[in-house]
């Protein structure tokens, strides 16, 4: 009997030993990002000192370069995995002008991979796609291109968002504003589908035409955002005006004003480039052969600098790294991280990390994904693994209540069949999980936009992001379990059951014919 009291005895304070060691690391970890936190200097030099990452650009491998040297300075192993080829592009100089019926600079850019103007810049009248009454005649007007600059967007009624309208409108102006919109886009609509071309193809035929370049505006919904995307020309530079600006110039040409614009465009190519992944990791010492994965993509458009998509999940992960190397520099596990190329023209450099790295999936403990702006973490999914709720909570329990009580969850989930890079694994089986954010007005203001800057950070909502993941990221490393596989059957939104998402490759060689 006191043989089988000492026995008992000895395993609680082993037990509680295990627990004050746990808790005094998590602690560690809380108090270093509190007190320490790098976000803003990590941040500052990513969007500001190096800009925007679109694939192919020179800032793109600027970037995969400084995150080597800057995990190095913290001690971590890092390198650039080369996966592909991309058409590089380096933007240069936008300018354009409205210099008749009266000068005004206009709030534009070229859209990524569009051709330069001659050098010098153009000067040109500015028309508007007519209607047509078919494709025939569309192809009997389309000499009236030549020598041009071409407006192919519709004009938007107002350029003030729906919320300023709901706030401010009578119930009546705001319905009749929304009707004369949907009447305007849908005539539109099929002065397009009247051309016989589609979107991707009616700026290639304007260009064979003579049009001197393509001027459009894909209004964001929200003041003074735009989305920006890339070129469908190859030959004469596509142009984004603001929608004030647009709208101005449109009205002009309705008018027959004959509105004239210099154009000064000096983008360049730069031949076939190689494409990279990032990778760094902390070595585990007892299971070194098993994972842990934080994941972020690295690439962005390049209309504003990238900062909620994904500059926000890149230093999310940057800095949990580091805390991670400061407070927990032996893991059980290994500690990697990905900074994927390409994720925008199709998660292109997480696809080729799973399809390279075959052998390495089964042995991933969880992988951890932040794509989805600046916002706190607002929801977790178990993508449709079974067992995902009992090791998500456990390691959950551990982190502080004030990071964590405002989050959603949703067990065991469906899997994500697309979206950010988190999927790529998710389709070779690997519990990897997607942290959500709060949306911050991200899909009107920074998705994709010219907006998209350091001046749009939420910094405490992504220090708390970093507590979250790093913690997570420790419970996964340390657990004495691997975590059960088994997936379930997915629904469909109709209630039906459906397939798990497939593996995909990688488009390897992208932007080129």
């Amino acid at each position: 009997m006191k043989k089988q009291y000492s026995l008992l005895l000895l395993f609680l304070v082993t037990l509680f030993s295990f627990a004050q060691a746990q808790n005094d690391v998590i602690d560690k970890i809380v108090k270093e990002e509190e007190t320490n936190s790098q976000l803003k200097v990590i941040a500052h030099e990513l969007m500001d000192g190096i800009g925007p990452r679109l694939v192919g650009s020179p800032g793109m491998k600027k970037a995969h370069d400084w995150a080597v040297k800057k995990y190095e300075s913290w001690g971590i192993q890092a390198r650039n995995e080369k996966w592909g080829e991309w058409r590089g592009w380096e933007r240069g100089i936008t300018h354009i002008d409205l210099v008749s019926p009266w000068v005004k600079t206009l709030s534009g850019t070229q859209l990524a991979w569009s051709p330069p103007t001659p050098k010098g810049g153009v000067k040109a009248e500015v028309i508007i796609l007519p209607e047509f009454a078919d494709s025939l005649a569309f192809l009997k007007w389309l000499p009236n291109a030549k020598g041009k600059l071409v407006m192919i967007s519709m004009l938007q009624p107002t350029g003030r968002p729906d919320y300023n309208w709901k706030e401010f409108a009578t119930e009546e102006s705001f319905d009749k504003m929304k009707k004369e919109r949907d009447e305007m886009t849908t005539a539109w609509n099929e002065r397009l589908r009247k051309s016989g071309l589609g979107r991707r193809e009616l700026p290639a035929a304007l260009e064979e035409a003579g049009a001197v370049g393509i001027i459009s505006s894909y209004w964001s919904q929200g003041f003074g955002a735009n989305k920006i995307f890339g070129a469908y020309t190859k030959k004469v530079p596509t142009i984004d005006l603001s929608v004030e600006d647009y709208g101005l110039v449109y009205r002009l040409v309705e008018s027959g004003d004959k509105p004239m614009i210099n154009l000064v465009a000096e983008s360049k190519e730069t031949g076939v480039v190689p494409t990279f992944n990032t990778i760094a990791e902390i070595k585990g010492t007892e299971k070194p052969d098993e994972y842990v994965m934080l994941s972020a993509h690295f690439d962005s458009w390049d209309g504003g600098t990238g900062a909620t998509d994904n500059g926000t999940g890149t230093i999310t992960m940057m800095e949990t790294m580091r805390v991670l190397k400061k407070i927990y520099p032996n893991p059980k596990r290994t500690i990697l991280v990905g900074h994927w190329g390409s994720e925008e023209q199709g998660l292109n450099g997480s696809r080729a990390f799973v399809e390279d790295h075959p052998d390495m999936m089964p042995k991933i403990q969880a992988l951890f994904n932040q794509d989805n702006g600046t916002g706190r973490v607002a929801n977790i999914s178990g993508q449709g693994f079974v067992d995902a709720y009992d090791y998500l909570g456990r390691w959950l329990r551990e982190v502080p209540r004030d990071i964590k009580k405002d989050i959603k969850y949703d067990f065991p989930g469906n899997p994500g069949g697309g979206g950010s890079d988190y999927a790529s694994f998710l389709a070779a089986g690997v519990p990897a999980f997607s942290l959500s954010s709060l949306s911050w007005s991200y899909g009107n203001y920074t998705w994709h936009t010219n907006l998209d800057t350091y001046d749009k950070i939420v910094f405490d909502d992504v220090e708390d992001n970093v507590i979250l993941a790093a913690i997570l990221v420790y419970m996964a490393s340390e657990d004495d379990k691997s975590t059960s596989k088994e997936r379930r059957v997915p629904i469909s939104r109709n209630g039906e059951p459906t397939s798990w998402p497939e593996q995909r490759s990688p488009t390897r060689k992208g932007g080129v014919e």
